[in-house]
């Protein structure tokens, strides 16, 4: 009997550096050599590297159509021959329409089905709300399985659609071992254009409403304000919508300490990590966060927010706030900056953490349900 094949959607793996593109990757160099009797055929992007898997057991095809469009979402199996699959998995949200086989569905959270406002600002978000809304719903009506990268994603998904809560496994994410702690602080700043001999606090995400950046620079200045030896750093794309957060980081007298960087490299993005007096991260919603896990892994002491995945991603190694309170997190900014044995504390607490966030495990639950879903199908 011929091996059954996997398919895999990898598109977001490509040129510009994602959360979800991570997720799909460390799959990928994980699940064929946990799966020697599987075949995988993964489905990439014209950006994608040239050889995304180089097991045996894994073919490749390139789909020139983008992950979040229309092909996907409509007529995926009109562009690329499916036929062969015995099993889809769709690994970012959107379940495609026309599957002939069982599918497995990644959903990573469920904003833009239950909170769209926090997804986009209003002049942009009403096309995108009804698209992603529509693959968000088919996945929670029609998929096989699904597939949630955090307890909090499977309880989000169990209030808002009862009817899904039977098919969804909890696939927790994990962190590269590119990040990991350093032997020493960094001797000058990581990038040129911060301060030398500064200390700072680092935000790392993209500028997006549950990011809550303006929380970052109200709860800063609510614990720094009146100081001037502590500046703010945020990585994040920069667009025009940045202007409002230089606007209100100088209505609120710290526009001097506030610095915007974009086009961080990986290596940058470790270095910035370990000379972080802490990561401020105080995000309305996260299916998983990454920077949460990226920052422990480096040692970093942690700020977040009391909801959502914030607390079972950390899992006890940071202080929690409330992000709609600047003062509660300029409270908790302080107790850490201030207290280098509370923030040796966190840094150790988080070390541990980290070491439990696995890509290696995050695929054999990926592998779980598949074969689970194969033998349902019979």
């Amino acid at each position: 009997m011929p091996s059954p094949i996997i398919g895999i959607d990898c598109r977001y793996i490509g040129a510009r550096p994602s959360g979800i593109g991570e997720v799909v990757q460390a799959l990928v160099d994980h699940a064929p050599a946990l799966a020697p009797d599987l075949r995988f055929l993964l489905l990439k992007h014209p950006a994608a590297p040239a050889r995304l898997s180089h097991a045996d057991n894994v073919e490749e095809v390139v789909v020139r159509a983008p992950a979040n469009g229309p092909t996907t979402m409509w007529w995926l199996p009109l562009v690329v021959d499916l036929s062969p699959l015995s099993l889809f998995h769709a690994t970012f949200n959107i379940m495609p329409a026309g599957l002939a086989m069982p599918c497995v569905t990644t959903i990573h959270d469920i904003m833009w089905a239950a909170h769209p406002e926090l997804c986009r600002p209003r002049f942009w978000r009403a096309g995108e709300t009804w698209f992603y809304r529509q693959g968000i719903l088919r996945a929670l009506a029609k998929a096989d399985a699904i597939a949630a990268v955090s307890e909090a994603t499977r309880a989000a998904i169990a209030r808002f659609a009862p009817h899904a809560a039977a098919r969804v496994s909890v696939t927790v994410s994990g962190v590269s071992s590119d990040f990991g702690p350093s032997a020493a602080p960094p001797a000058d700043p990581p990038l040129p254009n911060l301060p030398r001999g500064r200390r700072y606090v680092l935000t790392v995400g993209q500028y997006a409403p549950y990011k809550n950046h303006e929380g970052a620079i109200a709860g800063f200045a609510a614990a720094f304000a009146g100081r001037e030896d502590v500046d703010l750093v945020l990585v994040q794309r920069l667009d025009q919508a940045t202007d409002g957060l230089k606007m209100q980081a100088r209505a609120l007298g710290i526009e001097a300490r506030v610095h915007f960087l974009s086009g961080v490299t990986r290596d940058q993005l470790v270095t910035l990590y370990h000379g972080a007096a802490a990561l401020l991260h105080p995000s309305f919603y996260e299916g998983f966060g990454n920077p949460l896990a990226e920052a422990m892994a480096c040692g970093c002491p942690i700020v977040t927010s009391d909801r959502s995945a914030m607390p079972e991603v950390t899992g006890g190694a940071a202080l929690l706030a409330n992000p709609h309170d600047p003062a509660a997190i300029g409270a908790q900014l302080r107790a850490v900056v201030d207290d280098p044995v509370l923030a040796a504390d966190l840094a150790q607490r988080g070390l541990a953490r980290a070491g439990e966030l696995s890509w290696r495990r995050f695929a054999e639950a990926n592998v779980a349900i598949y074969r689970e879903t194969l033998a349902r199908a019979g």
